[in-house]
């Protein structure tokens, strides 16, 4: 099923991936009540992780950026294995990014913007949320960026 969330989706020219595999023991979202929290999405692109490496170091923050956005996506299509519809979410609650950042790195809130915007771009007044961007020293697979996402549903 796909509706005017997706459609959007396909307008920016973009295409809502399948759903990341978990990684170790977990769901890649799940569903209480209205809400969907999903788990930290890395940037993967048909199964593989295009970068690899510390922001700051090995990969630039404008990289991350856009790497954050891939992450909001394989959220997106997390939030639709357990809800069914898009069109479902009635706000984006929380955004919480991750940046693997060299020692001197301190734009973590300008890497995890490519998360923040794309998911407005998508949703509109929806995807206004709550965030949080924390540096950190490595994220599994040596990604550079992790996105995890909790939205709230209709109810229906």
């Amino acid at each position: 099923m796909s509706g005017a969330v997706e459609a959007r989706i396909a307008e920016l020219g973009l295409k809502l991936p399948e759903v990341v595999p978990p990684l170790a023991a977990y769901q890649p979202a799940v569903q209480s009540g209205v809400y969907v929290y999903t788990s930290g999405q890395l940037p993967m692109v048909e199964g593989k992780l295009p970068v690899t490496g510390k922001v700051g170091a090995e990969v630039t923050a404008e990289e991350a950026k856009a790497l954050a956005a891939t992450c909001a996506l394989n959220a997106l299509a997390a939030v639709k294995s357990v809800a069914g519809d898009l069109d479902r979410i009635k706000r984006v609650v929380k955004v919480v990014g991750f940046v693997a950042s060299a020692a001197d790195f301190t734009g973590q809130p300008g890497v995890i913007n490519g998360a923040s915007e794309l998911l407005g771009e998508i949703l509109g007044d929806k995807g206004v949320h709550a965030r949080s961007a924390v540096g950190v020293t490595v994220l599994p697979l040596d990604a550079p960026v992790e996105v995890e996402v909790q939205v709230e549903l209709t109810s229906a």
